[in-house]
């Protein structure tokens, strides 16, 4: 192997000192922009939460909309940062282009999610601690992600559904007004006065202070069923008041027809039988 001469290993050496004289400095620049510009984003960051809690924007779209915003100004104190290392910057958006259409579309489901989650956020179908029904889920909402919601079941389990399918089908929200209307099927037996039972129930409701004078509750006929006069009893109240208005009165317009007997009907059948003439029954 032959030996590097001295004037060979010179050489090496001016180079050295020539590339570290220009590097060093733009290394030092590029370091100073990089704290320079990470103390202006936190300040711009820190006043823009402020903004959003002097306003009084909705927690989770002031939590996206933050960390957005912190990283499209991350992104461009990169391409300000990399003209100072000699990397072309039209060059790196290229590069970064082709790899983004390349991520984009290994990750259309993602990203369709990251949109749904945007729509969510932004328009507000339901917020944290709704009870909505969708995708099949009936539950109260425990947390709007950007990818993903996740509802808790009154059965206690957890359902993770994607803001895509979320954003693009039926939400029927059941918190979003303040007052919802109780509907209570009941059935009499044929025969019962209807006048009767219908203000016995009136009564019956008239004495629970959650149930609203207006729209007045009402008791309605609605049917003739198998073994039963059905009537159907309606009624509003505040949202969170909806089941313990149902449960208690129906309870108490159970015991209210037991007091002023009126029957309430199971099913029954009436069998008939028929014999050919002369037959003796035994």
């Amino acid at each position: 192997m032959e030996s590097i001469d001295s004037n060979t290993i010179e050489t090496l050496i001016n180079a050295a000192i020539a590339f570290a004289m220009i590097a060093i400095p733009k290394l030092i620049l590029a370091i100073l922009l990089y704290f320079l510009g990470t103390y202006v984003i936190k300040f711009v960051k820190r006043a823009i939460d402020k903004i959003f809690t002097k306003y009084e924007l909705d927690p989770s779209l002031a939590t996206f909309l933050g960390s957005f915003l912190q990283g499209v100004l991350y992104v461009l104190l990169a391409l300000a940062i990399l003209p100072t290392l000699g990397i072309q910057v039209t060059s790196f958006i290229a590069v970064l282009g082709a790899a983004g259409l390349a991520v984009g579309l290994a990750l259309q489901g993602s990203l369709a999610n990251f949109a749904g989650g945007v729509l969510i956020l932004v328009f507000k179908p339901f917020k944290v601690g709704d009870t909505i029904e969708a995708q099949g889920t009936l539950g109260s909402v425990e947390a709007i992600d950007i990818l993903y919601t996740t509802v808790r079941n009154f059965d206690n389990k957890v359902v993770t559904i994607p803001n895509g399918s979320l954003a693009n089908n039926n939400i029927t929200n059941f918190s979003d007004k303040p007052t919802r209307r109780v509907e209570m099927p009941v059935g009499v037996a044929y025969g019962t006065d209807l006048k009767k039972t219908r203000q016995v129930v009136l009564d019956v409701l008239a004495l629970d202070d959650r149930i609203h004078a207006e729209p007045e509750p009402v008791v309605k006929f609605t049917n003739f069923g198998d073994s039963s006069l059905d009537l159907s009893i309606r009624c509003w109240t505040d949202t969170s008041n909806l089941w313990p208005v149902y449960w208690d009165n129906m309870e108490a317009i159970k015991e209210a027809f037991e007091a002023n007997d009126i029957e309430i009907p199971f099913p029954q059948q009436d069998i008939h039988h028929y014999y050919p003439e002369g037959k003796n029954v035994k």
